[in-house]
């Protein structure tokens, strides 16, 4: 009879201890490797705890969670089911030991007094090699001359779809050092200094310095403990269906399952024939959705969000006879209790899922939508309900330019008000409104009405105005920057890391007689007027850095060539400043741009 449930107490050295058939395995379903220093410094904090204790019971690490795949004597798998977090981490701080150990070990004297020491050492050293490299007693001496023979030999295999760096623990493993480890990794593009590495590697540095600070008979102590004291309980399960359950179920001591990691579970175990197929889908999925979380566009779990908003307004899920119900049930109820079907067909869903995916990958650059993300992120669930209905080849810069700009007008008012997006006049309408924002054969001048007419209805244009005069934060700066050029026809774009300027400086060495030549005459009054819309304009971070604090006629000098100012900006408010017919600065010129700042979005907003 086949067995189905093997739970075992073990030492972590034993159950990472494998036989040379045997090898662990990330399931394709699994997440990638997510645990990072903070996580590291935990693991390490408890043992560090632990041997301070001078306790003599074993410390536990937790449950992990393996279906066994011993159908082949030849080739035995542990798929990880829970515990690969814990698993992987726990070979990177041995492979750091093992190096800090051998290091050890060829700078320890040879006499006498150190005999105990070297001894045991070496006997730590033994332990972890046959772990890393399922190396016997008589394997580890030609090892140690041979570094090719600790090549290609198989502990972990990762085929997670999620994962971006499957053979980040194989090159750490295999590598002589950790200038070679350093070497070998790795290295993401356009990251800077640590934040190149992987979590892997990092992790690994981490635990290669900690060791490092601890002397010969400390990094014994350390290393005889965490092979001898500390414990998992290892859970053996024989039937992949019922490990898929448990997977869904469990939270334990790693981090707990994401929402997309439940559903691609699901999908895959649902996939039949198609695995591989889903497989290659979902990676490619999960890997654009990796690169546009990078620019804080989406991930996986905002592209499942996506779809689900688009799937309920399609089939009118939320209406409940004349009113709307802005309930909305989490990613994991709605995939696989609410809407189950959509798991019957992964395929299909993963062709769906892709192309919310690309088309954040192809609008991610646009001026008008960069502007909109400024706002809220609630904006992107009915901006990408509206794109669903193209194809994604022909979207242009104009198909989304209406859409946006509806988008912009409710959730400029959001920022001006004393109400949250959860109000009736924002989610609600929203909801209602995103029936028609996916239906294709709704016309968006039918939506543009909609917007006019509901924003017409519930909000009054002086109130509206007043509000804006009052406005001191720093989100309707971008957008005064695009209606001003786009009222002289001009192009708009911004960079990432644009500068708020202000005009009059908040701050500086000349600042009290800035303030004095502004006709400003206490700080009071000076707080209230300096963060005003009409003294903030966007401005290079470059420029910035070199005026921000200079005088009005300094910054807008246009006839001194080897001096950065106004002049040099791209922007537009900036540009036209250069013109500006005085030198000086003041409360009135405040007061009167923050006029022409409020009657510009007063009349974008109630689409005069």
């Amino acid at each position: 009879m086949a067995k189905s449930i093997e739970p075992n107490l073990k030492l972590i050295s034993g159950y990472l201890k494998l036989d040379k058939s045997e090898n662990f395995v990330i399931p394709e379903y699994q997440r990638g490797y997510s645990w990072n220093i903070t996580h590291c410094d935990k693991l390490w904090q408890d043992v560090e705890t632990f041997i301070d204790s001078g306790a003599n019971d074993p410390y536990f690490f937790g449950t992990i969670i393996v279906d066994v795949d011993d159908k082949n004597r030849d080739k035995v798998t542990f798929s990880l089911i829970d515990g690969q977090q814990r698993t992987t981490t726990f070979l990177l701080l041995l492979k750091a030991l093992l190096i800090r150990l051998n290091n050890a070990l060829q700078n320890i004297p040879d006499d006498d007094d150190s005999e105990a020491l070297k001894a045991g050492l070496k006997a730590n050293r033994n332990k972890i090699m046959a772990i890393l490299y399922k190396a016997d007693d008589e394997d580890i001496p030609s090892m140690l001359k041979d570094e090719t023979k600790i090549k290609n030999i198989l502990v972990i295999e990762n085929r997670s779809i999620n994962e971006l760096y499957s053979d980040e623990v194989k090159k750490i493993i295999e590598a002589k050092n950790f200038i070679e480890a350093e070497r070998n990794v790795n290295k993401i593009p356009r990251k800077q200094n640590d934040n190149k590495y992987t979590n892997h590697f990092r992790n690994f540095k981490y635990f290669f310095v900690k060791l490092g600070e601890k002397s010969d008979s400390q990094l014994n102590q350390f290393a005889k403990i965490f092979l001898e004291k500390c414990q998992i309980i290892e859970i053996r399960s024989w039937q992949i269906e019922q490990a898929i359950t448990m997977f869904n179920s469990l939270n334990s001591t790693g981090m707990p399952l994401s929402d997309a990691d439940i559903i691609s579970a699901q999908l895959y175990s649902k996939a039949g024939e198609s695995k591989a197929n889903f497989n290659e889908q979902w990676e490619n999925i999960n890997k654009l959705a990796n690169e546009l979380n990078t620019r804080r566009i989406v991930d996986i779990n905002a592209v499942l969000q996506q779809f689900m908003y688009i799937n309920r307004a399609l089939k009118s899920e939320y209406i409940k006879g004349e009113s709307v119900d802005v309930t909305t049930p989490g990613l994991r109820r709605y995939y696989t209790e609410i809407r189950k079907e959509l798991l019957d067909n992964p395929l299909e869903l993963c062709e769906k899922l892709m192309k919310i995916a690309q088309v954040w990958d192809k609008i991610k650059d646009f001026p008008v939508v960069k502007l909109l993300l400024k706002f809220n992120e609630n904006a992107k669930l009915y901006l990408s309900g509206y794109l669903y209905r193209f194809i994604v080849t022909e979207i242009t810069e104009e198909t989304v330019l209406d859409m946006c700009k509806c988008l912009l007008r409710l959730f400029t008012i959001l920022e001006l008000v004393d109400a949250g997006y959860s109000s009736k006049n924002f989610k609600t309408f929203l909801f209602a409104e995103n029936i028609k924002i996916t239906d294709s054969s709704i016309s968006i001048d039918t939506i543009k009405q909609d917007f006019k007419e509901h924003i017409e209805k519930n909000w009054k244009e002086d109130v509206i105005k007043e509000a804006i005069s009052e406005y001191d934060k720093n989100i309707l700066v971008y957008l005064n920057e695009y209606l001003c050029a786009k009222s002289k026809n001009e192009y708009f774009d911004f960079s990432e890391n644009v500068n708020i300027e202000h005009i009059m400086p908040a701050s500086g060495k000349d600042i009290v007689s800035i303030q004095a030549d502004a006709n400003i005459t206490d700080k009071e009054e000076f707080n209230s007027i300096v963060n005003k819309l009409g003294n903030k304009i966007l401005l290079e971070e470059d420029i910035n850095k070199s005026i921000s604090n200079e005088w009005f006629k300094t910054k807008k000098q246009s006839s001194i060539i080897d001096k950065t100012g106004y002049k040099d900006s791209r922007y537009s408010i900036a540009k036209s400043l250069t013109r500006y017919q005085s030198d000086k600065w003041t409360k009135d010129d405040i007061n009167s741009a923050t006029e022409k700042v409020a009657n510009r979005i007063v009349n974008f907003i109630f689409a005069k």
